[in-house]
Parts: structure tokens; sequence; C-alpha cells
């Protein structure tokens, strides 16, 4: 789950207003289902919403059970089939079925745990919410669910019914070097999903007319990368191919836990990059994470397939692993 959707952060708003919140989850779906697992819907106790489980299907019904539920104090497990004409009228080709939680805050999901997983949130930090549907016993992790994190997926710990929910920070792209290419892939990243920043203390090449609608730093590459932060859910594109711009942001970079570091250049520069890494005291491993060239090799010609190419490294890189 994006950490940008705000739902949990709804839900303790409301809660501690004294209005009451409840969280439902899907849990598991089935066929085409409308709403992927991890999905979530806020309820507040004067029937106010946030988010979605289904796309407009079956959030009705929910918000009755979930209003029920807060009244009773009690967890609820739902289960909606989504027929394909229901499913139609919401754009989708074709229904499915869902599973669906319901948890008043305070009374099922304690409200110190939902405040812990919001500044979680809040700091850009990845967190677990895990639950068993048995026990009812609840807690954060941070750890241990790796490949979850990385997936960005939620669901059932195999043969058991302890439930995972992931919560990631946005994803993140910071490109350094306000160039043709850059203009390509900032809003090719945001349609995927990323939040990005690009970076140039060149006036003319980092103006608003170039990027327009874009966050700007025109500060050197390591002061703004140190303002940023570097976390599992950044990405950095080098695209500069200067030595004086690339370099202090790439030494920030290798010492951090970023998922993905490209760098534009041909197996020449490259190979003179490694050159000045090795002597400044980098390890083999740690200079085998840079992508040199940046890019899947699709045969890409102009910016436009250059980013596209890049794009499609960074999540080949996000979803399986380097």
């Amino acid at each position: 789950m994006d950490i940008a959707d705000g739902i949990p952060e709804k839900a303790l708003e409301w809660h501690r207003a004294g209005k009451g919140a409840v969280l439902a989850t899907v849990v598991q779906t089935w066929g085409s289902a409308p709403r992927r697992v991890g999905s979530q819907l806020a309820i507040s106790g004067d029937a106010e919403i946030e988010g979605s489980v289904s796309g407009g299907c079956v959030e009705g019904a929910v918000i009755v059970e979930a209003l029920e539920a807060l009244e009773a104090g009690e967890l609820r497990e739902l289960e909606f089939g989504v027929s394909d004409q229901d499913a139609f009228a919401v754009g989708l080709a074709c229904g499915g079925t869902i599973r669906v939680i319901v948890e008043p805050v305070g009374a099922v999901m304690p409200e110190t745990l939902l405040a812990d997983m919001v500044e979680a949130r809040a700091k850009r930090q990845a967190v677990a919410y895990v639950v068993d549907l048995d026990t009812g016993a609840r807690h954060l992790a941070r750890d241990g669910y790796q490949q979850r994190f990385r997936m960005d997926r939620s669901g059932f710990e195999e043969e058991t019914r302890t439930f995972v929910c992931i919560h990631n920070p946005p994803l993140r792209l910071i490109v350094v070097g306000a160039v043709h290419i850059a203009q390509a892939l900032l809003p090719m990243a945001r349609i995927a999903g990323y939040d990005p920043v690009i970076i140039d203390p060149r006036e003319t090449f980092g103006s608003a007319a170039r990027f327009p609608g874009e966050t700007i730093l025109d500060d050197w590459p390591d002061e703004a990368i140190d303002k940023l932060g570097l976390d599992p859910g950044t990405a950095l594109v080098l695209l500069t191919h200067d030595p004086k711009l690339d370099d202090p942001a790439l030494l920030r970079a290798l010492r951090s836990d970023v998922f993905y570091i490209g760098a534009l250049g041909s197996t020449r520069t490259h190979a003179k990059r490694v050159t000045r890494l090795e002597e400044a005291g980098f390890t083999p491993d740690e200079i085998a994470r840079i992508h040199g060239p940046i890019g899947l090799d699709i045969g890409a010609s102009g910016p436009s397939e250059i980013a596209v190419s890049i794009l499609a490294e960074m999540t080949r890189v996000l979803r399986k692993g380097a």
C-alpha cells in the first residue's frame, strides 16, 4: 500500500476526534477482483469514508457492516462476490470475489498500534501490519518480510490465517541532470507511481519552463540529497555524465539503501567512473550496484526511448532484485 493514500491517517484522525473509526482491508481475492489485496477503506462513525475496497461495487455493504462492528466493538470478516455487471459499472471488464476484514480502531485495532503505523509512514519507513485472525494478535514489523516489501505484496502467510498488510513509502525518483532524457523520464515515472525530484544547479537546465509542475532543486547534488534523504523506496538516476555533478550524488547513494542507482554514459565513461570510485575506497560489490550504461538494452534511440529503457530497468530491479 502506498503511504500517499492517507487512509490509516484519516482513521486515526477520526478516532482521536471522538467520531469513531473503522479500517476495512481487502485480505483475499479470487478472479478479476476490483482492488488488490491490501486495499483499504476508512469509515468514520458518521459514515464518512476515505479509500476503497472494490472501486464502488460493495462499499455500501462494507460501510453498513463497519458501523455495526464499531457499535459492537468486534472484528468482522466479510466475503463478497462482485458480479460482472457491477464490475462493468465501475469501469472493470469482469467481476470476482473479495474477502474483507473490518477492524474498529480502539476496540479491535489498538490506537497505539495505529499511531505507530502512521508515524512510520510519515518517516517514509516501510512497515508491515501483521494480524492473526484466529488469535487476534496484532503487531507491526519492519523486518522479516523483505520479499513482500520489495514486491509491495500484502497477503496471508502460507497455510496460516496470519495476514500481512504492507505499507511502503511512495516510490521516489531523484534525477541529477535536467537534460532532454529527464524531460521524458519524469512524466513517465509519475505515471508509474513515482514522486520525482530533479536536481541541477545550472539554472538554464533546471528551469520551470523546461519542467513545468515538477520539483526542481538548484542545489549541488550532494547538498540536495542530504536534504531529501535516501531510503529503500528511492531510485537515483544520474544523467549529466559530468563527474562534478554525478559523483557527489553517487558517493551518497553507494553508502545508502536506495533500490536503484543508474548512471548515463558509455562503457568507456563508466570505466572511468569505476576507477574514480575505486580510488575513493569503494569496494567492487558497492560499485557493482551502479547500472551503467543505464537502462535495459532495448536498442533505444532518442531521449524518450532511453527514458523507457531506464524506467523498465528500475521496475525490473524493484520487483525482481538486482
